[in-house]
């Protein structure tokens, strides 16, 4: 978008000038692209080749949350479903010039599709997006069924995974457990030996774990590592000013979640040797440091991806199910609609708008540029639709501030030392 915030154009964008709308669904497309807004392409595919999953998670955004559309979704996508989506990607990718692109199998539990559908699909897109584009392939698993024979596929196809784990047995089976109520933890730490201690550790992409503040976060954080993970991505349980997450009262100042991950923070920072990644702190540091982070959660990067379902609908982000039936929802299908129709939905364009899609107390923190007003889904409350800040705005905060204190600090001891040795 061109001008500044305070431009003309870009006060029409604004969600605060709709206090009453279910912002974006009153953006104005055709006014954002006359002032001067161009589109950054999809580069990132989520495909939902299975949408039944084999644990029952109480905190499943998925199939605990108020959306329940699954339910009316087939459970694999079709081998037509795949061939459309193969040459949506293919189509946009020529479209846009680009040179690399990335699919991400996901469910449900993608591993419930069979290894036959896996490979079917893996092969289709790189076959259709041709030998100029490269199709870099992810899986997000919770691990259960990640057997020898699935490695063996993955590393056929050079297929990075990542296993879902919330710390050690307790704080694992306290949420991630069949529907008859028995827990994973012990299956998915045998299929994580299998991957981090085996032959095929190079496909390790790296563990997601959702916080739960009864657990003790530098325990979490080291029981995570005995898998020595390449990256660790801390996920806030998704929850909005509606239906807040747990712990979080909308409108309280406390910060139980910075407080958790500032722990984690004071381990992975202070260790002498850094024994992984923890995606949310690089984010903090990159930004604070005037660097670009990855769309979503934190920063002001455009959202580039999009979700095809099983039945080849095409949606948002699926964390939006948590907001209300058809959050994620488009309209539009692979059949019959270019990725780039989805790129002027309004909802996709609100979330390609930086700064002048965010709430007024946002664009007037010191800090938004780093926050990025939190992730999108975090930011919805009946009435207004998207246009606040995160619910966990006072975390978000306190825990950037935190990281920045201890930032600037060292800088300011680099600096003394430098002037010493001079």
């Amino acid at each position: 978008m061109t001008g500044g915030d305070d431009d003309a154009r870009g006060a029409r964008i604004r969600p605060q000038n709709r206090p009453d709308s279910n912002w974006p669904s009153g953006l104005d497309v055709d006014a954002v692209v006359a002032g001067g807004w161009t589109p950054v392409p999809f580069r990132n595919f989520v495909l939902k080749i299975f949408s039944r999953c084999d644990l029952d998670c109480d905190y499943c955004y998925m199939y605990r949350g108020p959306d329940q559309s699954w339910r009316d979704q087939p459970r694999a996508m079709s081998r037509a479903v795949v061939g459309w989506t193969a040459r949506r990607i293919s189509e946009h990718a020529a479209a846009h010039g680009l040179d690399r692109v990335g699919v991400v199998l996901h469910g449900g539990e993608p591993l419930l599709a069979g290894p036959d559908l896996i490979a079917h699909t893996i092969t289709a897109v790189r076959e259709a997006a041709g030998p100029r584009v490269r199709v870099d392939v992810s899986v997000q698993t919770n691990g259960t069924r990640l057997d020898d024979d699935y490695l063996a596929l993955f590393a056929r196809h050079g297929v990075r995974i990542g296993i879902s784990l919330d710390g050690d047995r307790a704080a694992h089976d306290l949420h991630r457990r069949t529907a008859d109520g028995h827990g994973s933890h012990a299956r998915v730490t045998e299929a994580l030996h299998r991957l981090s201690g085996g032959p095929h550790r190079a496909l390790f992409g790296g563990l997601l774990c959702t916080i739960d503040l009864r657990n003790d976060p530098v325990g979490t954080y080291r029981e995570l590592l005995r898998h020595r993970p390449p990256l660790v991505d801390f996920l806030l349980p998704h929850g909005n000013w509606t239906t807040p997450p747990p712990g979080r009262i909308p409108d309280d100042p406390a910060t139980p979640y910075a407080d958790w991950l500032a722990a984690v923070f004071d381990e992975w920072y202070g260790a002498p040797v850094r024994q992984t990644r923890v995606r949310v702190l690089e984010q903090i540091l990159t930004l604070l440091l005037g660097g670009r982070a990855g769309p979503e959660g934190l920063g002001l990067e455009p959202t580039a991806y999009l979700v095809v379902e099983t039945d080849g609908r095409i949606g948002q982000d699926d964390a939006l199910r948590t907001a209300y039936p058809g959050a994620a929802a488009t309209g539009l299908h692979v059949a019959r609609d270019a990725f780039d129709t989805a790129l002027r939905h309004p909802p996709f364009v609100a979330r390609q708008l930086s700064a002048q899609a965010l709430a007024a107390p946002c664009r007037a923190c010191r800090l938004h540029r780093v926050c990025g007003g939190g992730h999108y889904v975090h930011r919805y409350r009946a009435g207004s639709g998207f246009a606040n800040p995160s619910v966990y705005c006072p975390d978000l905060y306190a825990l950037i501030s935190h990281v920045r204190r201890r930032l600037t600090a060292d800088i300011a001891d680099l600096r003394t030392a430098g002037a010493g040795a001079a």
